[in-house]
């Protein structure tokens, strides 16, 4: 079913949405909730809790064009509060590993996370982003954003983890010019 048609069904609060975003985004989802969690009941747990939270925010919302960021975005979310809620983010090597690699690009100190949540700073990196060819936007979003590891990564686009190490470092090193050109203290 396309997502149009989805969205349709959470505006007509007809239940089958439920069903059929669990049925097309699923695993997905669950995925990307796992590599955050390391917890295949907490997991699921962040799954089920998207679903509803789908359910509850898309009327206003119409992500017709965009579900999968949507859902993508409420379940990565939803997994850090989890995280974060049992104290677990400090072992997170995983989450660690990545926030000390984009924070090579970022400001240093408590700024980091204020400037994190701003909506600028959140705008200009898309602008980056989108600058960049779309092999490297992809292999960035799958690395920063559903926190993917490099050889799962290295898998996808049949390559070296040596190469995606290569391609990251110097899109952090762009980011980093980039976010100095656009005014930011890094």
């Amino acid at each position: 079913m396309e997502d149009s048609q989805i969205v349709d069904l959470y505006l007509g609060r007809d239940e089958t949405a439920l069903t059929e975003t669990a049925q097309k985004y699923g695993s997905l989802l669950r995925s990307v909730s796992r590599r955050i969690t390391e917890d295949e009941t907490i997991a699921e747990e962040c799954e089920n809790d998207t679903y509803l939270e789908a359910w509850n925010t898309i009327p206003p919302h119409e992500p017709r064009s965009y579900l999968s960021a949507y859902l993508t975005r409420i379940v990565r979310s939803l997994s850090i509060n989890r995280c974060v809620e049992k104290n677990r983010l400090k072992r997170k090597t995983t989450l660690c590993v990545l926030s000390d690699e984009l924070e090579e690009c970022l400001a240093s100190g408590d700024n980091v996370a204020e400037q994190l949540e701003g909506k600028e700073l959140a705008e200009t990196i898309n602008r980056f982003l989108r600058e960049q060819p779309t092999e490297k936007r992809i292999i960035f979003l799958h690395r920063y954003y559903f926190c993917e590891d490099i050889r799962s990564i290295a898998s996808r686009f049949d390559t070296t983890g040596g190469k995606i190490k290569l391609v990251l470092f110097r899109m952090r090193k762009d980011l980093h010019e980039y976010l100095k050109k656009e005014g930011y203290q890094v």
